[in-house]
């Protein structure tokens, strides 16, 4: 029943997040909205092993996941806001950001939510938590890719450059 609760709280919050972005399934909120709430899931499965058997492989791994989602979203935000120069919400930047992370790969903060996804999911490995986090993953491909294809729009040649120039999520594979 609490999980029902946190649930329903929690993802009042995400609606009221992603409201505009509901409304327009060709957004990339769309798509980002369903990934979170994947997780969210995730996240409210496990809950109650988080800090069980902390020294078990799989809580290690979980662990450097969540500490490297933590860290990639914290610098990922930072440059967003202080390289991206919004125009009010953090998202509706006026430049290309193409320092830190971003020089390597084009979504730090979509790459920290998979983290977060697999993360979770190692707290607890099960079927059920593999299907969870393949389709929040497969989710947050989605969104990568409108999103993509909305900053092609936005910010054109500079944009496509930077594309060939970078990974989506993992720097230096292929």
């Amino acid at each position: 029943m609490k999980n029902l609760v946190i649930f329903v709280i929690a993802s009042a919050g995400i609606i009221a997040f992603s409201w505009h972005s509901l409304r327009d399934g060709r957004s990339h909120g769309f798509y980002r909205f369903f990934a979170v709430e994947c997780i969210l899931i995730s996240i409210l499965l496990n809950r109650n092993l988080w800090f069980r058997d902390p020294f078990s492989v799989a809580q290690i791994i979980s662990w450097a996941l969540l500490c490297a989602s933590l860290g990639l979203a914290t610098h990922g935000f930072y440059l967003l806001i202080a390289v991206g120069r919004p125009k009010g919400y953090f998202e509706n930047t006026t430049a290309v950001v193409m320092l830190g992370a971003y020089k390597y790969i084009r979504h730090p903060l979509y790459a920290s939510l998979i983290l977060l996804a697999w993360g979770s999911f190692f707290k607890d490995v099960s079927l059920q938590g593999v299907m969870l986090t393949a389709v929040a993953t497969t989710f947050l491909f989605a969104t990568a890719r409108v999103e993509e294809s909305e900053n092609l729009h936005k910010f054109g040649e500079e944009y496509a450059s930077y594309m060939t120039k970078t990974k989506m999520f993992i720097p230096f594979l292929f």
